[in-house]
């Protein structure tokens, strides 16, 4: 894993998000780091996977967000 500050904070946006959205009964299953970008040697910021998810779990990320 890397020890890299962009890729902790990545990490860290990561377990936020997943704990924000368990917060509303929303999991996306390929909600993850993207690996190239965390892999690799860019210096550019780590990138977050939002991934893929089914018609009804998109209708409750929408009603979550609209609540905010």
């Amino acid at each position: 894993m890397s020890e890299h500050d962009r890729d902790h904070e990545a990490r860290e946006a990561l377990k936020a998000l997943r704990t924000a959205l368990a917060r509303h009964g929303i999991t996306l299953p390929s909600l993850d780091l993207h690996l190239l970008s965390y892999a690799g040697r860019y210096t550019t910021p780590t990138l977050i996977t939002l991934g893929n998810c089914n018609a009804a779990t998109a209708q409750r990320l929408a009603a979550a967000l609209a609540t905010q």
